[in-house]
């Protein structure tokens, strides 16, 4: 069957409802996120096919079954893969249901980790090794912190003070997207000035194999405690097979979490999952019920005295000067 391409940048009016009502059909949702959308349609201008480039991450990739085995699905995926190109965005990603794995590598994207209803996938072969390979390595007894420190707190500095306690070399991975209202050369920043004082930290930028709830796409996941569960299997498993082997991690240090349901809830998954790999799970209680979004909400508020009683002073000397 013929198709007509069209492309378009951004999404609105009609566009955007035409598309919403095609996912929908399709069992998938419209989460927002669109920066260039292609689109394939028949003669009479019925929609039989979509795609999305939002960011580095392929999203919202459907088809229609009268277009199934007529090279829809790669047509699509090479208008946006051309088009990340020429916005200097050579290393992509996708998320997709595991029957579509086998499609998807038939089109140049590999398989970086696959758990429960969701695969991650790159469009090269050796990106995660790459990224492993420059990465500090430590030695003896060595455990693992990730954190977004959004902002670097009290609470963090004492949950990486006692985790060094523990091991050998901590190392710290700090979560690179920047979706947060401190900035992530910001955060590293106060991350690096906040930890000086212990000598067997090394500190790494998470880059884009730690899958945080912000950036994992649920778009084809239609309930949301099983897109959440998704989520947290797809990263953890990821940083049990390849990112902790690589590092010769068997520790992961994570702090209580009374306040944020998705937390707990990730927590709890690594205390599952984890140990199958042979790395220990080590909670520590959360100091003085401290968290960073009390103090970005006193910083809302101006109230700087609850800052100060909150963070680290080189925390408070940064984050008072911006």
């Amino acid at each position: 069957m013929n198709f007509m391409i069209s492309e378009v940048a951004g999404l609105s009016g009609p566009q955007l409802q035409k598309l919403t009502e095609f996912l929908k059909s399709s069992d998938l949702r419209y989460e927002g996120g669109a920066e260039y959308t292609v689109f394939l349609a028949n003669d009479e201008g019925e929609l039989l096919g979509t795609g999305s480039l939002c960011g580095s991450v392929l999203k919202y990739i459907a088809v229609d079954e009268s277009l199934q085995g007529e090279g829809a699905a790669a047509a699509i995926v090479s208008k946006l893969v051309s088009r990340a190109y020429l916005l200097g965005r050579k290393k992509l990603f996708l998320f997709t249901k595991p029957q579509n794995e086998y499609m998807f590598r038939s089109l140049g994207f590999f398989t970086l980790a696959e758990s429960g209803g969701a695969v991650y996938m790159e469009n090269s072969r050796h990106g995660l090794d790459d990224y492993l390979d420059s990465l500090e390595k430590g030695g003896g007894v060595q455990g693992a912190i990730v954190a977004n420190c959004n902002p670097f707190t009290l609470g963090h500095q004492y949950l990486m003070e006692t985790a060094a306690a523990r091991v050998d070399t901590l190392h710290v991975f700090v979560v690179s997207e920047d979706r947060s209202d401190f900035s992530f050369q910001t955060r590293f920043e106060l991350v690096e000035k906040g930890t000086a004082h212990i000598k067997n930290i090394i500190l790494h930028k998470s880059g884009d194999y730690m899958i945080s709830h912000s950036t994992f796409p649920t778009y084809f996941i239609k309930d949301k405690l099983k897109a959440e569960k998704a989520n947290s299997d797809l990263d953890l498993t990821l940083f049990a097979k390849r990112i902790a082997p690589a590092l010769g991690i068997t520790k992961r240090f994570v702090g209580t979490e009374p306040f944020c349901r998705v937390t707990n809830a990730y927590n709890e998954s690594m205390k599952r999952i984890l140990p199958e790999y042979g790395i220990e799970v080590i909670e520590i209680p959360r100091k003085d019920a401290i968290s960073a979004s009390e103090v970005r909400r006193a910083l809302g508020k101006g109230d700087y005295e609850t800052v100060k009683k909150l963070v680290p002073a080189t925390t408070y000397e940064v984050i008072t000067k911006q």
